[in-house]
């Protein structure tokens, strides 16, 4: 082992593995046990780094941008699938330049920040913190992590599309947790039991204790989990919904010629989940690309669709006034009416949507600019914006709303009993994107404690149950529809009550440790001045 150590290249295999095995574990959920001992190398890479006397910090820094670029590098490889973009305007070359703009870039966005996290790990260790407490190694190195994973909710250019804790979805008992702190507790847990196992072999004399700790975090996890999922639910009101799937492909669904066509698809799915008894359907985001509310004939279209099969009818469409145009949600009651309320999708795809820096974008990758399908940037939404049906309130997230955990909060703060999203995945077509998208729902319905129903232009279409389980699933690239009894919920989880209170908890380790560090070497130096 010490001789590997020497090696320069012992270091970057450390990390750089460490971290592709464990970007491995979310495309592949499949293995997701494997999770809590990929990040071992990983982890004891940055042990030793940045515990090495005389380091530098911009090594450090660099090391760090370097692991978790590997990391989003592997897990952003479907963007090959995105090719080509024919549908947006682009020629092959465009396309080309824009998926490795992409894949490049996205990941580089991610590893920027991410390079803090080694960084902050040595000045901790400088402290000396550490030489007093070497215990706490991992679970620092495991809020550091966890802080960064938050701050890529923070803005455009973080994307929270890797949590670690992804990878355990194929593992539901063992992502019950976020019921109770979020998901970042669980990618916390992750963390700490890789990190002490990696302690264990650095610093042998602590094996028993690290093993044991290690152990019993998963255990506890696991005996956590199983009960939460065996617990009985409270059951409000039941209703019998659908979520129906067009299986319309991004090519298609911009075609302007294309209106009958996907008219005639939702209407015929709908009509034959009425016939299975649904009283509640959901379409897919933008299923009817086009501005609804200036639309009489769209309107008219929806409304006798309602009438004719007696189902409340949630549509996704476009929705303008004097302040911009909007991704929405429409509700369309049994008797025809469209409700006044519309829900605004809140968190906008970067170049999907809108362009940020726009000017700069257009100067340095012109094509990134023309990405959109749409002629002009959308405008944000603002608000849970509840639609209120006879059995209850609906909370709606739009796609790229349901990776942000605090936009589904707030429905279920303001009361939602219900809820739903409706996404567009047919960019990806059947790559790892659209299960590692489904992956997010599935993170959402535990923590928010309610039953969701997830409709998708090409899939993939659910319905979940609160605890994550998967009552109905449409495969991707398949037209059809899902018909399930579900109901609305008023019972809230611990998460939906304290919300992020794990991450500030975090953060108060990482900012208690290295001042604890610099207490204890004060009070032994003036020890040390007595004697």
């Amino acid at each position: 082992m010490a001789l590997f150590l020497q090696k320069r290249y012992a270091m970057p295999l450390l990390l750089g593995g460490g971290a592709i095995l464990t970007a491995l574990t979310l495309v592949f959920p499949q293995v997701g046990f494997l999770e809590w001992a990929t990040m071992v190398p990983m982890i004891a890479g940055a042990f030793l780094l940045c515990g090495r006397e005389g380091v530098r910090l911009r090594k450090c820094y660099l090391y760090g941008f370097f692991t978790v670029f590997c990391y989003y590098f592997v897990l952003y490889h479907w963007f090959v699938r995105l090719y080509p973009l024919d549908f947006v305007g682009l020629d092959n070359a465009s396309s080309l330049a824009v998926i490795v703009a992409g894949w490049l870039g996205l990941s580089l966005l991610q590893a920027i920040p991410g390079g803090l996290i080694f960084l902050f790990f040595r000045l901790i260790h400088r402290t000396g913190v550490f030489d007093r407490a070497p215990m706490f190694r991992p679970f620092v190195f495991a809020a550091l992590w966890v802080i960064f994973e938050w701050t890529s909710t923070l803005s455009w250019a973080g994307v929270p599309w890797g949590r670690l804790c992804l990878g355990q979805i194929e593992l539901l008992p063992m992502v019950q947790l976020s019921s109770a702190f979020g998901s970042y507790a669980v990618s916390f847990l992750l963390l700490a039991v890789n990190g002490l196992v990696a302690f264990a072999l650095l610093y042998p004399r602590r094996e028993v204790l690290c093993g044991g700790l290690a152990v019993g975090l998963v255990i506890g996890n696991l005996v956590f989990g199983a009960i939460a999922m065996s617990l009985p639910a409270e059951e409000g009101e039941t209703v019998t919904a659908a979520v129906i799937q067009g299986n319309i492909n991004s090519h298609e669904k911009w075609d302007g010629n294309s209106e009958d066509r996907m008219q005639q698809v939702y209407a015929d799915l709908t009509r034959q989940a009425a016939a299975e008894g649904a009283e509640l359907v959901v379409w897919p985001e933008t299923a009817l690309p086009y501005v609804l509310n200036t639309s009489r004939s769209l309107q008219n279209f929806v409304s006798g669709l309602a009438q004719e099969c007696g189902v409340t009818l949630i549509v996704g469409a476009l929705y303008a006034d004097d302040s911009g145009e909007y991704n929405s949600l429409y509700l369309v009651h049994p008797d025809g009416s469209i409700a006044e309320q519309h829900y605004d999708k809140r968190h906008l795809v970067p170049f999907g949507e809108y362009v940020p820096m726009r000017e700069l974008i257009m100067t340095l990758i012109p094509p990134l600019a023309n990405l959109s399908a749409l002629d002009d940037d959308l405008t944000p939404g603002s608000g849970s914006a509840l639609f209120s049906t006879e059995w209850g309130e609906i909370g709606s997230l739009i796609c790229f709303d349901s990776i942000y955990e605090m936009l589904g909060l707030e429905s279920v703060r303001d009361g939602a009993g219900l809820m739903i999203i409706s996404s567009n995945d047919s960019w990806f077509y059947d790559s790892a994107a659209v299960y590692q998208h489904q992956a997010q729902a599935q993170l959402r319905a535990i923590e928010e404690g309610r039953y969701l129903l997830r409709a998708a232009n090409t899939g993939i279409s659910t319905v979940l149950d609160p605890n994550g389980r998967i009552l109905r699933w449409i495969d991707p690239l398949e037209e059809g529809y899902a018909v399930c009894e579900v109901s609305f919920r008023t019972g809230r989880t611990l998460y939906s009550i304290i919300g992020n209170l794990f991450v500030y908890l975090c953060i108060a380790l990482c900012t208690a440790a290295p001042v604890a560090g610099v207490v204890l070497r004060k009070r032994a130096n003036r020890q040390n001045a007595k004697t």
